[in-house]
């Protein structure tokens, strides 16, 4: 006789999520975006692909992968963009931006000032509030106007993507942003709920749907780029390639940003470490 071992913890939970679901689970996420789940995701991965069992109708979560499996091509996105984190907010981790105000960009404005050209990449941009705040950043800092200056801002969910296209936000997103950067690059909808971000810094951003475990059709070079908050769902040999991948499409003092809970140590020797999760290129 066989066992289910259900993750369900209480007898309430709406769908049936066997251990065999959530192995199968595991193992395409892997599959389809490098993405690790461990055991202690479980919870996690039940109400995010709950979801898409709801939206679909379906009973419970055997039933959702044999759908999964006859309609890879329509739902593997879905999946996708359903296990995805997208947390962020306009400024987050504020020291980043503060380098770049008061050291970086003054430093690339003197060091690139005969080919007046910047590039700058975003990885795993979410929504689109990182990208827009570096945009807001270099604003701030003036560069001239006959600069040729391109960010790029990708991501696996192509939801989020789309979202940061549009530059519509929730009003109180900007809530702590300074009433100037507010005045000068967002405008109000009429019943003041939402925001839009101007076309001055929208203009600056190409926004892409990019799996970072696949063939990249970007040749660089960037003057740095951020990656925050991603790498923590890959392990360490997915990581390294990662990190070296980066490390081809900067320049030698080209810089990596990454998130407050990650770091290079073991992982690569290309860069060194400027404190605050900074990162200058090497070699």
């Amino acid at each position: 006789m066989t066992t289910i071992n259900s993750v369900r913890d209480r007898d309430d939970r709406e769908f049936l999520m066997t251990q065999a679901d959530f192995d199968k689970i595991s193992k395409l996420a892997m599959e389809f975006s490098g993405i690790v789940l461990a055991e202690h995701k479980r919870d996690m991965v039940y109400s995010r692909i709950a979801r898409r069992v709801r939206a679909l109708k379906l009973s419970n979560f055997s039933d959702y992968l044999s759908y999964l499996d006859n309609h890879h091509d329509q739902e593997a996105s879905d999946f996708i963009n359903a296990l995805t984190t997208n947390l962020t907010s306009f400024f987050r981790e504020s020291h980043h931006f503060d380098f770049l105000r008061e050291e970086l960009f003054p430093k690339l404005r003197f060091a690139n000032k005969n080919s007046k050209r910047l590039r700058i990449w975003s990885a795993g941009c979410s929504i689109g509030q990182e990208v827009y705040s570096i945009a807001m950043t270099l604003r701030q800092v003036g560069f001239p106007s006959d600069w040729d200056i391109k960010l790029l801002a990708t991501d696996l969910d192509s939801n989020v993507v789309a979202t940061g296209k549009s530059g519509i936000y929730p009003a109180d997103h900007i809530d702590s942003i300074p009433t100037e950067l507010v005045k000068r690059f967002f405008r109000h909808s009429t019943d003041s709920r939402s925001v839009q971000v101007k076309d001055e810094l929208r203009q600056l951003v190409t926004f892409k749907r990019l799996n970072l475990l696949e063939q990249w059709p970007i040749k660089g070079p960037f003057d740095f780029i951020f990656c925050r908050n991603v790498v923590i769902y890959f392990n360490r040999d997915t990581q390294k390639v990662l990190f070296d991948r980066y490390a081809d499409l900067l320049p030698i003092g080209g810089h990596l940003f990454i998130g407050h809970s990650e770091n290079l140590n073991g992982i690569t020797d290309r860069f060194e470490s400027l404190g605050n999760t900074i990162y200058r290129k090497i070699k």
